[in-house]
């Protein structure tokens, strides 16, 4: 049944939320769980209410006033802040409050710097929480290769869970440049890491160069114009595994593009890197519901050998 601006009222209002600063995802309407709100997400960021808007909408001024209601009603953030991500360059707008100086995403205890007035992207993305865990508990003593590694969130999450060293590559200097000070902010030694400026499908040999890596993680966008393009592009990298992964390596193979589903990813491993095998699929956040899992986030984990790194 299709939901009300009333149902969606009620649902916010109803939940009584802890006073914590994690990063939380208060409503995701992107995986179709809520018929109409598709075009929604509402997020706690430290001490910021965050809307994002990715499609004009008919209620889009009740549904902000409704925001602001619940903004005052739960008095736990300084500022309210709608994104309308539909616009050209994505604006973002303080509708209520103050943005505090600095603001930070924190998970598991982790502090990432981020931006409200970023266009589209704010520097992190909340739900990759499992698979950023995973890194932590399965980094200790190991090299790391971080493949479109943008503001590092993945290396910080493997500095911080023993990585000996790790490689980030981004085709951005300043999303790198984030990614830098998101380990100065967590007390991190960045001497364990680098940060490669680089098309990563053109630099083979560079990266290549500081392997072999006993961790290798694949997590592009699904489409960026005139670099990236999933359908294509992906197996590019798989292809290449075997020329800078570790005899003992496991990949975290990321995928966030809804019309493409897990047997897409198995199959690229199964034709262009055998010697991997499929152990699991890392389990979705609840507060990430999706009407249909294949449309959701994949986190696909594969290994050289038959061990399950639980």
């Amino acid at each position: 049944m299709k939901m009300t601006l009333g149902d969606l009222r009620e649902l916010l209002f109803s939940h009584a939320y802890p006073l914590t600063q994690e990063y939380t995802r208060l409503f995701h309407g992107r995986g179709n769980a809520y018929e109409g709100y598709r075009f929604l997400t509402v997020d706690s960021v430290d001490t910021v209410l965050f809307a994002v808007l990715f499609e004009a909408h008919d209620s889009e001024e009740a549904l902000i006033a409704m925001l602001r209601d619940f903004y005052f009603a739960q008095g736990k953030w300084e500022a309210l802040v709608v994104q309308q991500r539909y616009l050209p360059s994505a604006p973002s707008t303080v509708v209520e409050g103050k943005l505090p100086e600095q603001c930070f995403a924190i998970e598991n205890e982790l502090k990432y710097h981020i931006n409200f007035q970023n266009a589209q992207n704010i520097g992190f993305f909340p739900d990759m929480k499992i698979g950023r865990k995973f890194i932590r508990d399965h980094t200790k003593g190991k090299k790391v290769l971080n493949l479109f590694s943008y503001t590092c969130a993945f290396s910080v999450s493997a500095i911080d869970g023993g990585a000996t060293s790790v490689v980030n590559v981004d085709m951005s200097k300043s999303v790198l440049t984030t990614g830098r000070e998101n380990h100065r902010l967590n007390g991190l030694d960045t001497k364990k890491v680098q940060f490669m400026p680089y098309n990563i499908l053109k630099s083979w040999s560079r990266i290549r160069k500081e392997g072999p890596y006993d961790l290798i993680i694949i997590d592009p966008p699904s489409f960026q114009k005139g670099s990236f393009a999933a359908t294509s592009d992906y197996e590019k990298i798989i292809r290449r595994l075997h020329e800078f992964a570790a005899q003992e390596c496991i990949v975290l193979s990321a995928l966030n593009a809804p019309e493409l589903d897990t047997t897409f990813i198995k199959n690229l491993f199964s034709e262009n890197a055998p010697e991997f095998n499929y152990i699991k699929r890392l389990e979705s956040l609840e507060s990430f519901p999706e009407e249909d899992e294949q449309r959701s986030l994949k986190n696909l984990i594969f290994r050289k050998s038959d061990t399950n790194p639980s």
